[in-house]
């Protein structure tokens, strides 16, 4: 019988130690060490077996063939498709639709291939229920369980392509004395199933918890282990969700999914800037911009307020956007643009929930914030995309072409932009070396012209 050892685990960090602390060494924070009781494995049992080590020229190129989910949106994001036996992690706030839209795609893959849900915190009646008010899941195979041995038992002898566990916080190891969730719970949970996964060949998705931040919750190492983590966004009260990569070894983490939630489930959008792009006419504070996620151009429109305070230090406030660029952008509109915003707060907005953090949104957030401390609407059918500089001089950003493509589907009339970039199609563009030059043109009624 090995010997079990009693350690200290941190539950935000998974940091771990032989005594307890009263504050975490790694993460700072104050009374997150629990006792666990953890196995020791004998060295035998850890080295196992050899195996034949293979050089690349062997490997087959077919056995890491994407896999089409059938949800359009949901391999774009992956890059083409599930790669056989990869893990994926999904993670969002409770109540957003993660374990929805993973049986939707459980119900195509189903059409041609077998696949199992594992599923700890719901009962086989209440995803029953779900899968009436979706449909075309009949085939899927369930399991109600979160025995560790158990479900990687059931995996070996059904050996499924595809395997979604809901959720991983729900599966405990009966050898491992702490309770289920914790730290090394959670670890010992994802390693074992990523063995299981690599051995017998499973794409797998495990559905994580997350932490009041925003972050996945557990260990960091449950996000180093995994190949893909998946990030579902939105609100619970409105109708859009937002899914993005935040890691992935076989693709892009640029790429954006756009779903809406409706009676029968999600549906994927194929044309989120007919959504998001919809700005308000004549309205000060009002910005149409062409942001790029991935290779998916996408019109947003950037809201923006400026209110005199009396606080001592103004308050700079943006939702979807970056705290730190927006700063930034209300330093140089100060001192390049001739802002006076020393004595206002400052709140930026991208309307639909979506968040943009590259820099081609930067005039777009710039002209909002101007035509609401001015109480000026920007004209009328304009669209913007450039890099502000430091120095207040506009920079051009890549992929100009597909944006002005977006831009004109949408039937924009005109788009600002910087100086030095190339024209394409018939839209009408209105070059600006300078912040500005840039105000003067979309803001402060000067005729724009085609440089």
């Amino acid at each position: 019988m090995a010997k079990a050892a009693l350690q200290h685990a941190c539950s935000e960090c998974g940091y771990a130690t032989a005594k307890w602390l009263g504050r975490c060494p790694s993460c700072g924070e104050w009374g997150t060490l629990n006792a666990e009781v953890t196995p020791m494995k004998s060295r035998a049992t850890e080295a196992g077996a050899g195996r034949p080590v293979l050089r690349l020229v062997e490997v087959e190129a077919d056995d890491a063939a994407r896999l089409p989910t059938g949800v359009s949106e949901l391999d774009r994001v992956l890059g083409g498709g599930l790669v056989p036996a990869s893990m994926v992690l999904v993670s969002g706030d409770p109540g957003i639709g993660k374990s929805t839209w993973l049986l939707m795609a459980l119900g195509h893959l189903s059409q041609h291939h077998s696949v199992l849900l594992i599923t700890g915190e719901e009962s086989v009646a209440q995803v029953k229920l779900r899968g009436e008010r979706i449909g075309d899941v009949d085939n899927v195979g369930i399991l109600a369980e979160t025995n560790l041995d158990a479900v990687c038992a059931t995996l070996e002898a059904e050996r499924p392509l595809v395997c979604v566990i809901d959720s991983v916080q729900t599966l405990f190891d009966p050898n491992i004395g702490s309770a289920p969730g914790s730290v090394s719970q959670v670890r010992e949970a994802t390693a074992r199933l990523l063995r299981v996964a690599k051995e017998l060949n499973i794409a797998m998705f495990l559905v994580g918890h997350v932490t009041k931040e925003g972050a996945v919750a557990g260990p960091r190492v449950l996000e180093h282990l995994v190949d893909c983590v998946l990030q579902f966004e939105g609100d619970r009260y409105r109708s859009h969700r937002i899914l993005r990569a935040v890691k992935n070894r076989f693709g892009s983490t640029n790429e954006l999914g756009v779903f809406e939630m409706t009676a029968t489930g999600l549906i994927g959008l194929a044309d989120p800037s007919e959504l998001f792009g919809k700005g308000e006419p004549d309205q000060p504070g009002s910005v149409v911009i062409c942001a790029l996620e991935g290779t998916r151009p996408i019109l947003l429109e950037v809201q923006a307020l400026v209110a005199r305070t009396d606080l001592a230090m103004p308050r700079r406030v943006g939702t979807g956007v970056d705290p730190k660029r927006l700063a930034m952008i209300v330093a140089v509109l100060g001192r390049h643009g001739r802002l006076n915003l020393g004595q206002s707060d400052v709140y930026v907005n991208i309307a639909g929930g979506v968040r943009v953090d590259e820099p081609g949104a930067d005039l777009g957030i710039a002209l909002a914030i101007a035509s609401a401390a001015r109480g000026t609407p920007a004209k009328p059918g304009l669209a913007c995309f450039a890099e502000i500089g430091l120095t207040g001089r506009l920079r051009t950003v890549p992929q100009s072409e597909r944006r002005l493509g977006e831009c004109s589907k949408l039937g924009l009339e005109r788009v600002l932009v910087a100086a030095g970039t190339d024209k394409a199609g018939k839209i009408e563009l209105v070059r600006a070396e300078t912040l500005h030059t840039a105000l003067e043109l979309a803001i402060d009624g000067s005729r724009p012209t085609d440089e």
